[in-house]
């Protein structure tokens, strides 16, 4: 089978001929039809993501794909049955074995390019906003990075959840993608006065953060009293260092949160999310914003594309089987 390997670290994904797995006991051997980028990705390519795979390793975190055969012990899921993974590793190629319990069924109504979208951008989100920040109805919720995978998806979610959304993203042409999710507020991350312009509107409930740096810094103190802040990612990379006495002054909460810890240390917060998630997807509610398809081969253009970050929305790899 085809793969897309990263042999070396910080050198490009090579195109490589390997053998096509066998399931073991409690695994399932997908067929992988589509695989979700995420940024993630560009920092195993680095070699600084929190988790680090021997090398060669196949790179892509989430994937859509049809159960191909099922290893023993496995009898929730079925040869031919429609299913997407978050397994961190494993999606740039044509087939994985996967451990079963991380394969969830997908509606009947989902493409695989939404499916491929959608696990770690809504989950992200969802899971975030709710289980972490409890975002209530009413609050206002200030989003960085707005026109990015999980940016869109935090907008579309915080509306469904009766937030008043603030959406920050760089240039028109992305500030009218987070408009289109659903932002009530619309400010450009390279002309806007942050804290000023956020406290003209109200100031921030809670703070959503995939980018960190000045923007974190800046969100921290457009912040109301009690408000909670997700720092989730630093795409800007620079880590915000926290000053303890605005917290303390404001009674602040900064929650710490990493969505693919809650695999290992708690998988219900996960299957209970998705299923809330799955249902909002059958009823019409969510829509995956997918700005670039691609085929395996092009693999290092669509990180390239999120590095750059030219694209909206996920990329989306088509694997061609």
């Amino acid at each position: 089978m085809r793969a897309m390997q990263l042999t070396s670290l910080g050198q490009p994904l090579e195109l490589r001929d390997i053998d096509v797995p066998t399931p073991a006991a409690g695994e399932v051997l997908l067929r992988i039809h589509t695989c979700g980028l995420n940024f993630g990705d560009i920092l195993i390519v680095k070699g600084t993501y929190q988790e680090k795979p021997p090398l060669p390793a196949t790179v892509g975190m989430e994937m859509c794909g049809t159960v191909e055969a099922v290893g023993t012990g496995v009898t929730h899921l079925a040869v031919g049955q429609r299913v997407a993974a978050y397994s961190g590793f494993g999606g740039l190629a044509e087939y994985a074995a996967l451990p079963a319990n991380i394969c969830v069924p997908i509606p009947d109504e989902m493409s695989a390019k939404d499916a491929a979208a959608f696990l770690i951008a809504y989950g992200t989100s969802h899971v975030g906003l709710d289980y972490k920040a409890g975002l209530k109805p009413g609050e206002r919720l200030l989003v960085l990075g707005a026109s990015g995978g999980v940016g869109l998806t935090a907008i579309e979610l915080g509306k469904l959840m009766g937030a008043e959304v603030i959406a920050v993203a760089r240039g028109a042409a992305k500030l009218e993608v987070a408009k289109a999710a659903g932002a009530d507020h619309v400010l450009d991350s390279d002309t806007c006065d942050l804290r000023t312009d956020v406290k003209a509107l109200g100031g921030a409930d809670v703070v959503y953060d995939p980018v960190g740096g000045d923007l974190f810094n800046a969100a921290l103190r457009a912040c109301n009293p009690e408000a909670r802040l997700l720092p989730l990612g630093f795409a800007s990379g620079t880590v915000p260092q926290i000053p303890a006495n605005i917290l303390l002054v404001k009674n602040l909460t900064v929650i710490g949160y990493y969505w693919g810890g809650y695999m290992r240390v708690n998988p219900k917060v996960l299957t209970d999310s998705f299923e809330v998630l799955f249902g909002w997807y059958a009823e019409g509610k969510l829509k995956p914003h997918v700005s670039h398809m691609l085929p395996l081969e092009r693999a290092n253009e669509g990180l390239e594309l999120l590095r750059s970050r030219k694209a909206t929305g996920k990329v989306v790899i088509e694997t061609g089987v």
